[in-house]
């Protein structure tokens, strides 16, 4: 799936982030390549959620530097300073990143088709039909094609979850984030959604998948993080980091979830 290019599609450098005195991140650096499968993993509070969410500034870094598609991600830099971009200017940005969170976040008064082409017929203006015909398009492809017309609520939280995926790929973004996309499913509704995942991913997708699902982490990623107390402990090849982690706290961490 990784591809070698000049220039990744997210690039960390020591980024910060605190919320008061709690510093939540502390000096995370990293790189996604493109058609790069990246997943995170860690314990409760290790900052893997507020990474992700810096990604599409709905959280602002406090220190360091964040790029996306080789652009700073809610800021523009003159010189040696940063100036923050508008908010109309910081949505252009999240238009080319899709996130999904743990819980589904769907509008309960919109059908399922109605959740995906929402998005593309307000904010790209894009034709009310050749929005629905994509959008049709889209939930076939995770499976929902029989689904259009049921709402949130006639749907179980596995076909949710599938919708919200389809909906964020409905403004054909060039990097999927995943929040733990699967830890508020019952066990029985997980594999139908990491299977649309892992479809995506065979799709040549970007994606920085925060989860606790290790069979996905080592069958479907091409790269493992592992943090803890806002720092990444370490970094590899899947199974290299599954089967052989080179330091105690990721095998003390291992040894739990497996």
């Amino acid at each position: 799936m990784s591809a070698d290019v000049a220039e990744p599609v997210v690039k960390a450098e020591g980024v910060h982030k605190r919320f008061g005195r709690l510093e939540v991140l502390r000096g995370i650096d990293l790189q996604v390549t493109q058609s790069e499968v990246m997943c995170v993993i860690g314990p409760s509070g290790s900052g893997k959620s507020t990474f992700l969410r810096c990604i599409n500034h709905l959280e602002k870094i406090d220190g360091g530097r964040l790029w996306v598609d080789g652009r700073l991600v809610g800021y523009q830099q003159r010189g040696e300073r940063l100036f923050e971009l508008r908010e109309s200017e910081v949505a252009a940005q999240r238009r080319s990143i899709g996130m999904v969170f743990q819980r589904f976040n769907l509008f309960p008064h919109k059908t399922a088709l109605e959740n995906v082409v929402e998005a593309p017929i307000v904010v790209d203006r894009e034709p009310r039909a050749k929005a629905r015909e994509r959008g049709t398009e889209l939930l076939s492809k995770v499976g929902l094609a029989d689904k259009a017309s049921a709402y949130p609520s006639q749907l179980s939280g596995g076909q949710q979850q599938r919708v919200a995926i389809a909906r964020a790929l409905a403004m054909r973004p060039k990097l999927m984030l995943f929040d733990e996309p699967t830890s508020a499913l019952d066990p029985e509704l997980v594999g139908e959604v990491l299977a649309v995942m892992r479809r995506l991913a065979e799709q040549g997708m970007t994606m920085i998948v925060v989860t606790h699902e290790m069979g996905f982490a080592r069958e479907v990623g091409d790269s493992l993080v592992f943090m803890d107390e806002g720092k990444v402990v370490e970094a590899g090849r899947p199974r290299e980091v599954i089967s052989d982690p080179q330091h105690e706290r990721t095998r003390a961490f291992l040894s739990r979830v497996l």
